[in-house]
């Protein structure tokens, strides 16, 4: 997995993509440096920014966050020795001291946002709202206490976050991707590569002779750490979800019922119409108007003697409730196609109104969204569940109960892994299969011990609480427990050796005016072709590395790859190399665009907070620092 991420953030646009992937509120802070070292503070600070003071309890309730939130997105999770060689320790210490360098200029700027407008930003959040499709408090309560807050401490830093925002909107403001690079970038990306290949395997490698119990014992001896068995730890667990608690079939009919009336209006379509509308100063010069038109002057005609844009006039194909004018709206909507009102007192008039196309609406029915509005509902009521069960649950483990017991005792089940390895595997090598995707209880369990009361994992909505029932350490093991696979690969090892040798040879000949046609032939193999290929793409059957390899060689120039999935070795010709015009108004180059106007706007914003810091002062504990990311183990 480190590999992947290490890959994926190699150029502009995987960094772009990695930090909206490890959560990055407003930019991809990794690039910044942080020079100054820690100097004249207690333990408790981890670092110092202007005036703001960063605490070490605070910073390690982030980067636990963050961490976990990573390992969930990635399907696995990611220890703190992977977070450390990927950078992602410095990158979350480098937000969290970006966060706090734009607070302070908030308040030196004297920035400031009303509690109206924050509340606003919170009652819209689609997070906090309910089954009913509005703000739902319970659940803003439960969503906020999941992730660490109180009501009054998450009002506060929206607050902060949108001043943050409001500062980096304006420093970014009329950034725009310089043509010349945006077609460079199109054209690196849309390059296309024709191969010929052949594949070699197994079979042009000969037969492979079984080897003697001295070869093998070498062998065996000079990679003893391969076969080395791993830990393994026992541990037990218990998770609390809305998910695993909530049973959609338990909801009635006649509580889901209740809940499709009071979102029946956002789970159908409305009736659209196109509408127009002529704004006039009197209800005389509109009934003047209206007349005309009874007369045979067309709506278009007045809009033009009155030099209206047609923004001006039209409205475009709208619902209802879109139209914020209530009289306007209910004229519209009572006309037929084609027809124009009579003169209507707006807000801002009387307005004519004519009705064109109309696109009628789709009233939803009940059985089509019964289920998902029980689960919603059953959801729902699970989280108040899953609050009460917490607390209960915090209760017994602080009582001396272990987590099979505390379970037991709350009517819930417990699963316990006799054996599993840091990769999530058994010892016959299988992954164990009742874990939930997604929990990284496995990489947590590796960094407690037996006997630790450790703190409960967030996952899905709910909670997950642990227990490191025994250990198993890693130990090497004797040539008798392993020998069928040591000499299983001692013969691929043998295979891929000869394979290159071979792949070595042909690459020669070929470079020497030699035919791959003629070669493949020798071999009893076929030539075949793969067109079209790019830097970033893939083809079935065709491994990266060498696509990789064919955009590093020339037009007519001779390569080789390795294929290790399949042990086996590719050896190909460059045929074609093709560039495709640059198409600006295209889909791809629209996004392509999107891509570089983040990346440029996040280049711009870490200049100016790194400005910031070198004008307010920013110092590290590193010692602290260490210890919350497990530099100091």
């Amino acid at each position: 997995m480190l590999r992947g991420m290490r890959k994926a953030s190699s150029n502009w646009l995987g960094k772009a993509i990695m930090a909206t992937v490890m959560g990055i509120l407003i930019v991809s802070f990794g690039i910044w440096g942080i020079a100054d070292i820690f100097r004249g503070f207690g333990q408790s600070t981890l670092a110092k920014v202007g005036h703001t003071e960063i605490s070490t309890d605070l910073f390690r309730q982030i980067y636990t966050e963050r961490l976990q939130q990573v390992g969930r997105q990635f399907g696995r999770p990611l220890t703190m020795d992977q977070a450390r060689a990927f950078g992602f320790d410095r990158q979350v210490l480098q937000q969290v001291i970006a966060e706090a360098a734009l607070d302070e200029e908030a308040r030196r700027l004297g920035l400031n946002q009303s509690n109206d407008e924050t509340m606003r930003l919170i009652f819209s959040d689609p997070n906090f709202k309910g089954v009913n499709g509005a703000f739902d408090p319970a659940r803003f309560q439960t969503v906020i206490r999941q992730m660490g807050y109180g009501e009054q401490r998450f009002i506060a830093e929206q607050r902060r976050v949108s001043l943050r925002r409001q500062i980096a909107g304006t420093i970014a403001a009329g950034l725009e991707p310089p043509r010349v690079l945006l077609e460079a970038l199109a054209r690196y990306q849309n390059e296309q590569r024709t191969i010929e290949y052949i594949k070699l395997d197994a079979a042009q490698a000969g037969t492979i002779e079984t080897p003697s119990p001295e070869t093998l014992a070498s062998y065996f001896d000079d990679h003893k750490a391969l076969f080395r068995a791993p830990e393994y730890r026992k541990i037990s667990f218990v998770a609390i979800t809305p998910e695993d608690i909530g049973k959609w079939s338990e909801v009635s009919d006649e509580d889901a019922g209740k809940a499709f009336e009071q979102r029946r209006d956002k789970l159908g379509t409305p009736e659209r119409r196109q509408v127009w509308q002529i704004v006039f100063p009197t209800a005389e010069e509109a009934m003047t108007a209206r007349h005309r038109i009874e007369s045979g002057a067309s709506f278009d005609d007045l809009a033009k003697e009155r030099n209206l844009d047609p923004s001006d006039v039209d409205l475009g194909i709208i619902a209802k409730s879109a139209i914020a004018d209530p009289g306007i709206a209910d004229a519209a909507f009572s006309l037929q196609s084609g027809e124009v009102s009579q003169p209507e007192k707006g807000r801002f008039g009387y307005a004519l109104v004519k009705v064109g196309k109309i696109e009628p609406g789709v009233t939803p029915a009940y059985e089509n969204y019964a289920a998902q509005i029980k689960r919603d509902i059953a959801n729902e009521r699970a989280r108040t569940k899953v609050a009460e069960l917490r607390d209960k649950m915090e209760d017994e483990r602080g009582g001396g109960a272990s987590v099979i017991e505390a379970a037991q005792k709350l009517g819930l089940t417990a699963v316990t892994v006799d054996a599993v390895d840091r990769s999530g595997r058994q010892p016959n090598g299988q992954p164990v299969t009742n874990i939930p995707r997604g929990l990284d209880v496995v990489s947590q369990a590796f960094n407690s011990d037996i006997g630790v009361d450790n703190d409960p994992i967030q996952f899905n909505g709910g909670y997950v609480w642990y227990d490191v029932l025994g250990i198993t350490p890693s130990r090497e093991r004797n040539l008798d427990e392993v020998k069928e696979q040591v000499e299983a690969k001692w013969r691929d090892d043998q295979i891929t050796s000869r394979l290159r040798a071979k792949a070595n040879d042909l690459v020669q000949k070929l470079e020497q005016g030699g035919k791959l046609a003629d070669e493949a032939a020798q071999l009893g193999l076929t030539v075949q072709n793969a067109s079209g290929l790019k830097r970033e793409g893939s083809v079935p059957g065709l491994p990266a590395t060498v696509i990789s390899a064919a955009f590093r060689t020339a037009k007519e120039g001779v390569g080789q790859a390795a294929d290790a999935a399949a042990n086996a070795w590719i050896v190909f010709r460059v045929t074609d190399v093709t560039v495709p015009p640059v198409d600006l108004a295209s889909d791809d180059m629209k996004k392509l665009k999107e891509n570089l106007h983040r990346g440029l706007t996040d280049e711009q914003i870490a200049e100016y907070i790194t400005k910031l810091e070198s004008e307010i002062g920013t110092n590290i504990n590193q010692t602290a620092f260490a210890q919350v990311t497990g530099a100091n183990n």
